[in-house]
């Protein structure tokens, strides 16, 4: 997937993919969890229903046949121009996403593209909507087939008919999980804000429920309205996802992820590196438990702040992702000693590698170092694979470089749309990466540069002349 954005934030203008592993390096106030944010909410935004033009006789059709088969080709020739749509779509409401001022992001630009094959061919769906027990209408497809079927389970006089918007969300659906199904990933955002989300979701909860009641009091002298005046605070959507994530916990931990049950040792791998397991109680408390203490349950206050952090990465991987996902998180280091950076970057590429796209930001030379060696790693080399083996590196660890893409957010010299000349604009630069140098980013070779010589400086002197 390639994704131009103009205007966001300090971006003034970039270009990148969002590949199988997707890192955006830089200093701080840069761009970078604007850009972050910026994906979070297309990908969020496409999943959550964004409208796909059906053609009114295709659902003319299905109101006077009963059902039809339409060509999914007729869809798939369309892609560019739903993209463009859904993204034109999404960059007049991209404020939103940040909880921002519009005139902010008055002239912000947001499209996405997607390369174009057949694959789609090979992926199948079935929808069925109705009550309980009876269900009106099925939009389904098979594995291999070229045709999307679209059939009215109940009579077409009947009082139970589905209205024709519904029919076309449903057809837009369909179109979604069938055509882009391997193009636009279903999101999972661990945002910066993250362990805040954690500790005070019930706080907020509190805060809430206590506004409702104020308002619903009918002997309350409290005006409502300036009540609610009082309350204008928002957040960004990524912030609110994880608030959400955490309320909803009780219900979460009342499934596993098909993802967690194929391969379990992901989730040994995580819990290596919070050094424990997380516990839901009946009264929706997070606690953790300790490896060294199965008999100690702390609540998410007494935890560490590494526990807190990675809370929802946790409950993702256990509970809810899949393979074809993409799990976004902003600066993974939050809280992390540098060895459990080490092992956060080997549990990405283990994720990489079972079918998880990641997306992450980082400030941490650690986790680019470790995912470098990982690179270094991955060749059929004896001497290589000693080092692996006495390293305890595991082969599931092991990272193609085809599958990275790493960015640096920096000014540099570009010739931005509509103007003739280049000039200094905050953008992003793909940084070079190999097979045999692996990962070159001069932002923190630099600053570590300069570090040592001044250490160096301190503790050797400077030779006279």
């Amino acid at each position: 997937m390639e994704i131009s954005i103009k205007n966001i934030g300090s971006i003034k203008q970039a270009k990148f993919e969002l590949n199988d592993f997707t890192i955006i390096c830089g200093k701080n106030n840069t761009g970078k969890t604007y850009v972050t944010y910026a994906t979070y909410g297309f990908l969020d935004y496409w999943h959550s229903g964004a409208a796909i033009d059906i053609d009114k006789k295709i659902i003319n059709d299905v109101m006077e046949k009963g059902s039809i088969s339409i060509p999914i080709d007729v869809f798939a020739k369309k892609s560019d121009q739903i993209l463009q749509t859904a993204s034109n779509d999404y960059s007049k409401s991209i404020d939103k996403v940040f909880a921002g001022k519009k005139k902010f992001f008055e002239d912000s630009k947001f499209e996405v593209k997607v390369t174009k094959d057949k694959g789609y061919k090979t992926n199948q769906i079935l929808f069925r909507a109705g009550s309980v027990g009876r269900s009106i209408l099925k939009v389904s497809k098979e594995k291999n087939d070229e045709n999307l079927i679209i059939s009215l389970l109940v009579d077409k006089d009947s009082e139970d008919l589905p209205p024709r918007s519904f029919l076309g969300d449903m057809i837009s659906a369909a179109v979604r999980e069938i055509v882009f199904k391997d193009k636009v990933p279903r999101p999972f955002i661990a945002s910066a804000e993250r362990t805040g989300s954690a500790i005070f979701q019930k706080e907020l909860d509190f805060t809430r429920n206590r506004l409702i009641d104020l308002i619903g009091d009918k002997e309350s002298r409290i005006s409502s309205g300036r009540l609610l005046g009082r309350f204008k605070a928002e957040y960004p959507i990524p912030v609110r996802k994880n608030v959400d994530f955490i309320r909803d916990l009780p219900n979460i931990v009342n499934r596993e992820s098909v993802f967690s049950s194929e391969h379990p040792g992901v989730l040994e791998k995580f819990s290596d590196i919070i050094g424990g397991e997380y516990k839901v109680t009946k009264d929706g408390e997070v606690q953790f438990i300790p490896t060294a203490k199965r008999t100690v349950k702390l609540s998410l206050v007494e935890s560490s702040s590494a526990v807190r952090s990675l809370l929802d990465i946790g409950f993702y991987l256990r509970h809810v992702a899949r393979s074809g996902d993409i799990l976004i998180v902003d600066e993974p280091e939050l809280n992390l000693h540098p060895e459990n950076q080490r092992k956060v970057a080997r549990l990405f590429a283990t994720m990489v590698n079972y079918g998880i796209k990641v997306f992450i930001t980082t400030h941490s030379d650690y986790l680019v170092k470790e995912l470098n060696t990982l690179i270094l790693l991955n060749k059929n080399d004896d001497h290589i694979k000693e080092i692996a083996k006495r390293e305890d590196y595991k082969d599931d660890e092991l990272l193609d470089v085809k599958r990275l893409k790493i960015y640096i957010a920096q000014e540099n010299l570009i010739q931005p749309d509509g103007k003739k000349r280049k000039s200094k604009c905050q953008t992003l630069v793909e940084a070079p990466i190999s097979e045999q140098n692996g990962i070159e980013i001069g932002t923190f070779d630099e600053t570590i540069e300069n570090m040592n010589r001044i250490q160096e400086e301190l503790i050797w002197g400077v030779e006279s002349d």
